[in-house]
Parts: C-alpha cells; structure tokens; sequence
C-alpha cells in the first residue's frame, strides 16, 4: 500500500516504521522538502521511503495519515488538498494541544467539538479515523508493557475504513476498541490529557490504557 504521512516529526517517523515494516511505501509530506534531517532519514529507511511536499503526498497516498501538531491539522489538510484525498481513509493522530510553559497542555477544543471533527469537515470526502493518539509514539509498533498489550481506541464515521485502520493496527500488534462516530474524538482527544497527567505523577511517558474485563466478558460479546 501507499502511505501519504502529512507531517515529519518522530510521531510522522513512528509511524512510517510501522508501515515501512509492513511491507508499505511511504511518502512524507511537509512544507520544507529539502530538509536534509528528513531526507538523511527517508534514505536511512529504505527505497521504500521518501519525500515531498503535502500536495504530493496526498496525491501519492492510498491511505494517508495526518501526523502534525494537532491545532495545525486544517491547516496542514488544506495545503495538501482536499481534492487529492478524496474517497481515501486519512488517519487521525492528532491531538488539539495548547502547550504552557509552567504547566501541563490543555486542549484547544472540547465538549461540542474535537480535532478529529474538524479534520472531517475539513475534509469531508475522505474516511477519517482516529486513532494512536492515546499513546507514547515510541510504543506505536508491536507495544511491550510488563502489565500486558493495551488496547488502542478508534473512532470513525465510515465502518470499512475502521475495518482498514483495524487491520494496520493489529499488524502493528494493537487489539482495538471502536468507540463509534467521529464525534468520539471528543473522549479521545482528553484522554490524551489524562495520559499526560498520570505519566507525569508515574514518571514514564511509556505508559497506555488497557480495559479490564470481567472473566465472562469477551472482546466478542454484545454491547451491554
């Protein structure tokens, strides 16, 4: 598969592992493409690897993940070009941070509207999915925690491209959780906060949720 990754830093890199380790290509898009830290990587990665502008990126992609600072999001889509991911399923990692200097992040939106939201109405014939934005990105590919394999929280409008990013996820070694809509985002986008806050008193940012079920519940049992 081609993978659009709209964003450069070690989450966009993160992930590109975990898709490069599937066998996928890979095509960073970014408003600086001559960047020489990027590129040393791409070329550091593989043939599979590479680099460009957001327009061709999106173009390039049959899946395309959005992986910039999350209150740059719209932004980052609009360049890229709505029309080139049209009837495409665009990955959601971003979370809406405010960042404080004395202070842990907060959100930039919340209760009636989230990130995610604004992604899909950004872009609105695109699939969009929400998902590895609860976790530190050096845990994105095949977990390891003591405790167990966490499970990771999806959220989407469109049930085959949840099915899609269902099976990245299990190729990257995460059991998933479907949460419903897109309009979930707006639970996962302040759990990332919780997140921030519990790593912050554990003193360890490799830290996930896990859901713990009662000995006669199965993944595959009916919704209460």
């Amino acid at each position: 598969m081609k993978v659009g990754i709209l964003g450069s830093g070690d989450v966009a890199k993160s992930l590109a592992k975990g898709f490069l380790g599937r066998g996928d290509e890979v095509r960073f898009g970014t408003r600086d493409p001559a960047k020489a830290e990027l590129r040393a990587w791409a070329v550091s990665a593989g043939p599979r690897a590479s680099v460009g502008t957001l327009p061709e990126a999106a173009r390039f992609a049959e899946l395309a993940v959005l992986a910039v600072p999350g209150v740059a999001g719209p932004e980052a889509l609009r360049l890229a070009g709505a029309s080139h991911l049209a009837g495409k399923v665009v990955i959601d990692v971003t979370n809406p941070l405010v960042f404080h200097e004395d202070a842990p992040p907060t959100l930039s939106v919340g209760h009636t509207d989230s990130a995610g939201e604004q992604v899909q109405r950004t872009i609105p014939d695109s699939q969009v999915v929400k998902a590895f934005n609860t976790v530190n990105n050096s845990q994105f590919v095949h977990p390891k925690f003591p405790g167990g394999t966490p499970e990771m929280f999806i959220c989407g409008n469109d049930a085959g491209a949840k099915a899609t990013v269902t099976t990245i996820l299990k190729d990257f070694g995460w059991p998933t959780i479907d949460i419903g809509g897109i309009e979930g985002s707006r639970l996962l986008e302040p759990l990332c906060i919780l997140w921030v806050h519990a790593a912050l008193q554990l003193g360890s940012w490799d830290i996930a949720f896990k859901v713990v079920r009662s000995q006669s519940l199965t993944t595959e049992s009916p919704r209460p």
